[in-house]
């Protein structure tokens, strides 16, 4: 009878240890083990890189393992500029080089021969080159993100002022971001949208908000990172619903892309319009000069 009930319990605590809690930033986890390891699948052989569940994963890994996800069939992801020199990451998702800690390696191939330089966002800041031409010295800092967020429609207006407190707080919050970090707020309530800037000092090498701003841009799209409900900030006594979001991403050294970014047709208008005032140059001097000659002859005559 001893014997029985030691074994009932040894199988009871076998399957309590068996029972892990779900990585609760990052829901594509597998957590087993004695110590309950969650890890992030990012290839079909391989442990899987071992995940901190406490904090947001880094974006590198997270790219990694969306590019494994839609190579083996399962789910995956589906204005306003703060400076001149902000952009989007046009590019979509691709299988980045990673550094062992989750940062981006300053130069990326996506398993080909043609390569660009990444922000620490990896998001391209340069043309496209061959592998062998182009150079990253170094990884550039993002040191500012723009979130540009459109809620749905509410049943009654949103009050401006509380607006700008519940969404600092709700970020700071979900996703870990320092509140003094969240250095503006701005709403359209015509055009339904709010506008956050995310500010980090130019030495700060420790934050990173690209982590945030891809866990925040995969929210309203109803694939959120998390394993708990998706972002629905709190204004007053009405609950934001969100259906879109642009990320725009500042970084401490302008990008450098050139005339070959652009497509063929902007290219073919650019190329129209200064012609188009070349000729008109050309027009304005000739009309002078013939003014001139009148002018003169007039001036001869007796």
């Amino acid at each position: 009878m001893k014997s029985l009930v030691l074994l009932i319990v040894v199988a009871f605590a076998v399957g309590a240890s068996a029972q892990c809690n779900p990585c609760s930033t990052m829901k594509w986890a597998t957590c087993d083990g004695t110590n309950c390891q969650c890890v992030l699948r990012v290839s079909s052989d391989g442990p899987g890189i071992p995940l901190n569940c406490s904090a947001l994963i880094p974006k590198c890994f997270l790219m990694k393992a969306e590019m494994y996800r839609a190579r083996t069939g399962q789910s995956t992801r589906s204005s306003g500029k703060p400076t001149e020199h902000a952009f989007v990451d046009n590019d979509g998702i691709y299988d980045p080089d990673c550094e062992a800690n989750g940062r981006f390696k300053a130069k990326q191939c996506n398993n080909t021969n043609e390569c660009w330089c990444v922000n620490s966002a990896g998001v391209r800041r340069t043309d496209k080159g061959d592998k062998d031409s182009i150079k990253c010295e170094e990884l550039v800092e993002t040191i500012w993100v723009r979130l540009q967020l459109k809620h749905k429609p509410t049943g009654a207006p949103v009050d401006p002022t509380a607006l700008r407190q519940a969404i600092g707080d709700a970020i700071s919050k979900r996703y870990g971001v320092d509140g003094k970090l969240v250095n503006n707020t701005e709403y359209d309530k015509d055009a339904r949208l709010i506008m956050v800037d995310v500010v980090k000092p130019k030495t700060d090498r420790t934050t990173d908000l690209s982590r945030a701003a891809y866990y925040m841009e995969k929210d309203p799209k109803w694939l959120p990172c998390f394993n708990e409900a998706k972002f629905l900030p709190t204004v007053g006594s009405q609950t934001l619903d969100f259906e879109d979001i642009v990320v725009y991403y500042v970084d401490e050294k302008p990008p450098t892309f050139t005339m070959k970014r652009l497509t063929g047709g902007v290219i073919a208008v650019i190329v129209v319009v200064i012609l188009a005032v070349a000729a008109g140059l050309l027009v304005l001097f000739f009309a002078r000069r013939r003014n001139r000659a009148r002018y003169e002859k007039t001036q001869v005559s007796p």
